[in-house]
């Protein structure tokens, strides 16, 4: 009876400390923010203060080399909560636009779904940007995009993110539908753009209030709407950067780290909260490129490119992790990371499997937060333009499906038509601004990480595992008409 008794009391105390040592984790993703607009990360070129951002990569790792599933907002959304390449569904280039039904498979795991399932509270406070539908609460029927520009208040969402493994959910689906304000599987509200941002940060730091003293873990997942257009910085942050609305809204956004930070430290959770703080993909050219490099601020920094771009500074992306006594303060990385691999990092750091059917693009990146090289079955990492276009980086070499950008800057794929070479080749490591294509010179280079990237689409998966299949048939590589 006696030694029954001392087993039960282990287990109690084996489980109680498994669930003490389950990390918080909170998930902050900008949106349309560039690799140059933190300071800490191109002090030269970056001319906006960003104390929050910097603060909390004084207090952990900076990744040097970590890039979006897409240099758009949609698919790179999808590869984080799904572990998979947006790509491999019927989004095929682009972005969704709402009133649709949600691109994440209703069976599909989630990253969400995951940590629920291993006890955490879930919730995302932000824009969704995935599709759902808004339902007529009386008839049932789906309203139209064509007849109602903005969701009307009380409209139901049968298909959100509490359908996702989501607990909680208020925010918005995205920027053209800012004003539709959203909560659980409801419009609440109809409200101004300019009082999203402060809204998200008010209900961010309510949530974690109300986690205080709760003793299951939580997710928080933010992904705000800023500093995308519209730009809309509120009357506090008008004028302070010195550089444009674009570089006062980025200030702002900044200012969400800092209220973050100091909730979690009013709370006591900071030693107990994984934070990562990115963003989707590049700054877009809304918001004044062009003179912000006139005033020395460079939102791409050394990188050539921008937003919807297959070039790095479409989807090479600030990437800040802070985990108290797991990551040396002060750190940095320059291992090659993708945002579709925080399904496979919570797994690890948990023990747990994946669940069947996810993350088939997934990489943990556990090992490095220790400084330790990350172990992986994927051979390389796949890129992807707003226009579809291919890309594959494999160690120091990049082979782009393209004859120019890809994208939105200049020369497009349409005004680079006459390029001689179908496609480009970069050295990484000695031209990381993609100026010298070596396409021509090393045909054998750029020949095998066709082959793999082929390898990669074909096979459903770029990662060892269960057989899995793409949603659609047939994927062009060669947009170009090669």
């Amino acid at each position: 009876m006696k030694s029954t008794f001392f087993v039960l009391l282990f287990l109690f105390g084996a489980s109680l400390t498994s669930a003490v040592n389950k990390p918080n984790i909170v998930y902050i993703i900008c949106d349309d923010l560039g690799y140059g607009e933190i300071h800490t990360l191109a002090p030269e070129t970056s001319k906006i203060a960003t104390p929050g951002a910097d603060r909390l990569a004084t207090q952990g790792m900076v990744f040097t080399d970590a890039h979006s599933g897409s240099s758009v907002c949609t698919p790179t959304r999808y590869g984080i909560m799904t572990g998979r390449y947006s790509w491999r569904t019927r989004l095929q280039k682009g972005v969704v636009s709402g009133f649709a039904p949600n691109l994440i498979a209703e069976d599909r795991p989630t990253v969400a779904s995951f940590l629920k399932g291993q006890g955490y509270d879930t919730a995302i406070v932000g824009k969704w940007h995935l599709n759902f539908q808004y339902l007529d609460p009386d008839s049932g029927e789906a309203y139209s995009q064509k007849e109602h520009k903005t969701p009307p208040v009380a409209a139901r969402i049968p298909d959100g993110p509490l359908t996702r493994g989501f607990d909680y959910f208020h925010g918005f689906h995205h920027a053209r539908n800012m004003k539709a304000v959203i909560e659980n599987d409801r419009v609440i509200a109809h409200d101004d753009e300019i009082n999203m941002l402060p809204r998200l940060t008010r209900e961010a730091v309510e949530y974690i209030d109300s986690r205080s003293g709760k003793e299951s873990p939580f997710f928080l997942y933010l992904p705000l709407g800023s500093p995308h257009n519209p730009i809309v910085p509120g009357p506090e942050w008008q004028g302070k950067s010195g550089l444009g609305p674009h570089a006062d809204f980025v200030m702002q956004t900044d200012n969400v780290v800092v209220e973050v930070s100091k909730a979690l430290e009013r709370h006591g959770l900071t030693d107990n909260t994984l934070v990562i703080f990115t963003s989707d993909n590049g700054t877009s050219k809304a918001a004044g490129i062009d003179k912000l490099e006139a005033q020395g601020h460079f939102p791409s920094a050394h990188l050539r490119g921008s937003k919807a771009d297959l070039w790095d500074g479409g989807h090479r992306i600030p990437f800040i992790v802070r985990w108290p006594g797991n990551v040396k303060p002060g750190s940095q990385n320059n291992q090659l990371i993708c945002l579709t691999d925080l399904l496979s990092t919570t797994a690890e750091i948990l023990g747990s499997k994946l669940p069947a059917g996810s993350g088939e693009d997934s990489v943990s990146f556990l090992p490095a937060l220790s400084g330790k090289r990350i172990v992986s079955t994927r051979n390389g990492v796949i890129h992807h333009s707003y226009t579809g276009h291919f890309a594959y980086r494999y160690g120091k070499w990049k082979l782009l499906l393209a004859r120019s950008s890809g994208g939105w800057s200049s020369p497009t794929e349409k005004e680079a038509k006459e390029e001689p070479l179908e496609a480009q080749l970069y050295d990484m490591e000695n031209d990381v601004g993609e100026t010298n294509n070596l396409y021509s010179k090393n045909p054998e280079v750029a020949e095998r990480l066709l082959a793999l990237l082929a390898a990669d689409v074909n096979a459903g998966r770029s990662t060892k595992g269960p057989k899995s299949m793409n949603d659609v048939v047939d994927i062009v590589l060669w947009k170009n008409g090669r």
